[in-house]
């Protein structure tokens, strides 16, 4: 087992309570039959290409939700972006894993819009890779605990030593304060969900360098 299918593996042996594991669970609403197994192929898929590609810069997020992440088992991306992630990462065999239709996330969409601006695509994760959700409600999104963010700390710092970025950018305070925590040095920005688009934006034009007149947020 390489490293990239031992750290898969990993991921998916994390069991937490009112925590959808994208790796192992399945979704009785949505899934179809093998539907972690095609997440975890994704997230493989994925973390090979940035292998390949080189990886210059990771952006964290705070963590997976229930119309993104939980469903794609990709940090920040929809279903409705799976096929530019496909071009991104050099047409990687990234599946859906659910039944219906497409579905569309307003981050993923708002993140996936400056990447595809970019001349080498950042990596994208999360400071908790996993999608937490209210105990009565699985298609509902909640920050993650402290407690649980601690749990997944050797998981940032086994990422970062391994893919050795030379700029991490924090998308958010959750994000950027985890990276803190863990003493890695980090570039806030505003987090494009709940009106901060237009700041996001315009955030990583300056960042990367792009013509402020370069796409709209």
């Amino acid at each position: 087992m390489n490293r990239v299918d031992h750290f898969v593996e990993a991921l998916a042996g994390f069991r937490l309570p009112n925590v959808f594991n994208p790796y192992t669970d399945a979704c009785p609403e949505h899934d179809r039959d093998g539907s972690p197994a095609i997440r975890r192929n994704n997230l493989t898929a994925v973390l090979a290409g940035a292998l390949e590609l080189g990886t210059e810069t990771i952006w964290f997020g705070r963590d997976l939700g229930f119309r993104g992440g939980r469903r794609t088992g990709l940090a920040l991306t929809d279903e409705a972006h799976l096929g530019l992630v496909r071009s991104t990462y050099r047409a990687m065999p990234i599946e859906q894993a659910t039944t219906t239709g497409p579905v569309a996330e307003r981050t993923a969409r708002e993140i996936w819009r400056m990447v595809d601006q970019l001349p080498q695509p950042p990596f994208l994760w999360n400071v908790f890779p996993f999608h937490p959700h209210e105990p009565d409600d699985a298609m509902s999104n909640r920050c993650h605990t402290t407690q649980e963010a601690r749990a997944c700390e050797g998981i940032i710092v086994t990422l970062l030593d391994w893919l050795k970025p030379t700029r991490v950018i924090a998308l958010g305070k959750e994000a950027h304060k985890t990276l803190t925590r863990l003493g890695r040095t980090s570039i806030y920005v505003r987090h494009p969900s709940y009106g901060g688009q237009v700041e996001f934006a315009s955030c990583i034009r300056a960042i990367y360098g792009l013509p402020t007149s370069t796409g709209s947020a």
